[in-house]
């Protein structure tokens, strides 16, 4: 190589050299910056594609075409390994007195369907979905009840999307346990021909459990909790004590309840009315205290064994739980099974006793 080449050489090496060296922590720098880029922009095109994903699923009914059974998602979009999706909210077990629930919105065919509000998952079965529907079939059952409207079975079928109507008997028999747990109402098929369902009242309240004229929502569950309540304190139990048990139900004298209206008028006065309850003075309480007892009508119409059962039911636990009421609530129902027993003997001993005793008086001479 010429000299003069090999000193441009030289130089070259050099200044790529030096250049290298002065310029390396500037572009370590603005690989890191663009390291930084790439990964927010690869974060940014993930958030994408997952809002994407979450909006492109489809829900298992259509809104705008209800009863719409769609077709069984793809083998790889199932896997039998991932737990209950929470499609739904928790089922809801009463409905405010005040619901408006428009029939003919949400369960005439043609319109939408109530369940076309919720987005549910494509899991054949979904339990979540199943108490959804469930939840739906209390809140029909009330709200035809409170209008004063007919229960038919058909319509009930209707709430529930078309791939579920086939466990129709098991989401029904929920759905009326439910209402008889906390209504203490039963749900009875009263038309087997038209398939009608009626509530009926564990205890002969007027207005089938309302209490009062008019439309509403049955009373008779309040009821059985205070009798119940009595019961477990001793056959008698202060009225303090009832409000403090009544406050955890979200029941307060002078507040206005949407299934109790004013809970005070109703316990202190028309359950007393009534002669379901007995309210008075504890004896020698100063101040004064009062105390509720059961009245002439409870004992008449209900058992120490059927509140204890009912308590029970709402508790989730079973009745032989309180060992002290269940042992005195059976002592009950086994005397009643021997005055039943018994009572025909009896009266028929009566009966000829009085015939007896008549027919000497008639054919005694004067």
């Amino acid at each position: 190589m010429p000299r003069g080449q090999k000193n441009k050489h030289r130089k070259r090496l050099k200044n790529k050299k030096h250049n290298q060296e002065k310029g390396h922590p500037e572009k370590d720098e603005s690989q890191d910056k663009g390291h930084h880029k790439r990964d927010d922009s690869q974060d940014h095109k993930e958030a994408a594609q997952d809002s994407a994903a979450i909006e492109e699923m489809p829900p298992c009914s259509s809104s705008s075409v209800p009863g719409k059974i769609l077709e069984t998602p793809p083998v790889s979009e199932t896997n039998s390994d991932v737990g209950w999706p929470s499609c739904i909210p928790s089922p809801v077990t009463i409905c405010s007195d005040d619901l408006d629930f428009d029939d003919e919105i949400y369960c005439q065919c043609g319109g939408n369907s109530l369940y076309s509000e919720y987005r549910t998952c494509q899991n054949i079965p979904c339990k979540h979905c199943l108490d959804m529907y469930v939840a739906f079939v209390e809140q029909y059952v009330l709200y035809k009840f409170k209008m004063k409207q007919l229960i038919v079975r058909k319509d009930l079928i209707n709430v529930i999307e078309p791939k579920y109507q086939y466990r129709f008997n098991e989401i029904s028999k929920r759905a009326f346990e439910n209402i008889e747990t906390v209504f203490g109402v039963s749900v009875i098929e009263i038309d087997s021909t038209n398939h009608i369902y009626d509530l009926v009242s564990n205890l002969k309240l007027p207005n089938k459990g309302r209490v009062c004229a008019g439309r509403g929502l049955p009373k008779t569950g309040l009821l059985m909790t205070i009798l119940a309540m009595i019961f477990m304190k001793g056959n008698s139990v202060s009225e303090e004590d009832i409000w403090k048990f009544l406050n955890f139900m979200q029941v307060y004298p002078g507040r206005k309840h949407f299934i109790y209206r004013e809970p005070r008028k109703l316990i202190t006065q028309d359950f007393v009315r009534l002669k379901y309850l007995e309210y008075g003075q504890i004896p020698n309480s100063d101040p004064p205290c009062y105390q509720f007892q059961w009245g002439p009508k409870a004992y008449a119409e209900t058992t120490k064994m059927k509140v204890l059962e009912f308590m029970a039911k709402g508790s989730g636990v079973e009745p032989s739980t309180f060992s002290v009421q269940y042992a005195e609530a059976l002592k009950e129902e086994n005397q009643k099974i021997k005055i039943r027993k018994w009572y025909p003997i009896l009266a028929q001993k009566h009966c000829l006793g009085h015939g007896h005793h008549h027919i000497h008086k008639v054919m005694t001479p004067q």
